[in-house]
């Protein structure tokens, strides 16, 4: 099975990157297939320009290859802080400019974009390891949990994907290395529920 990991956290030394070493370690362990990029380390640019706006554009490289590794994927990882109820911003701009129609998703024939999309991922199941400086509870009942519904409904539903799957370690803030360790082996276990 082929799995891509995309890292988004600029502190290499963040608890994400750590996540991400977990992650590494148990897809290798299952002897999976894994294409890993760190956005950050990669320098990856999060402006859409409007040259890529259009459903065949001119990519460039580093994109079209990021296009060619998710249409390939049977699973996909991704892993990044809440920041503000979002994203960072280079992950945001991934999902601009990688998740795009012609790769992830098409309209049907005549349909001008109004309609839903059909999903051209072949994708088994996605993961989502999220931090958080916000009690859980304080983030459904105060916030609504934003980024349940942006990776759910509003991206990888809409390529078709039905299983996402998303887990919240926090509050990272006050966390002990004891409680971390045990976050760790909670990603491993995850990774092997969802990506045996």
């Amino acid at each position: 099975m082929q799995v891509s990991v995309i890292l988004a956290h600029p502190n290499a030394q963040s608890f994400n990157h750590a996540i991400a070493q977990a992650v590494l370690a148990e897809l290798t362990r299952r002897g999976h297939q894994i294409v890993f990029h760190d956005l950050y380390a990669e320098k990856f640019d999060p402006a859409l320009p409007a040259s890529e706006l259009r459903k065949k554009a001119s990519l460039p490289p580093a994109v079209a290859l990021h296009c060619r590794e998710i249409s390939c994927a049977d699973g996909i990882i991704i892993i990044h802080p809440n920041w503000w109820g979002q994203p960072p911003a280079i992950l945001k701009g991934w999902i601009d400019r990688v998740i795009r129609p012609g790769v992830a998703y098409q309209f049907a024939e005549g349909d001008p974009g109004e309609g839903i999309p059909v999903g051209l991922l072949n994708v088994k199941a996605v993961l989502v390891f999220n931090t958080s400086n916000t009690s859980a509870e304080r983030e459904a009942n105060v916030f609504g949990d934003p980024l349940e519904t942006l990776w759910k409904n509003c991206v990888f539903g809409l390529c078709g994907i039905e299983a996402v799957y998303r887990e919240v370690f926090s509050v990272m803030v006050t966390s002990s290395p004891e409680q971390r360790q045990a976050w760790l082996k909670r990603v491993r276990e995850v990774v092997g529920q969802h990506l045996p």
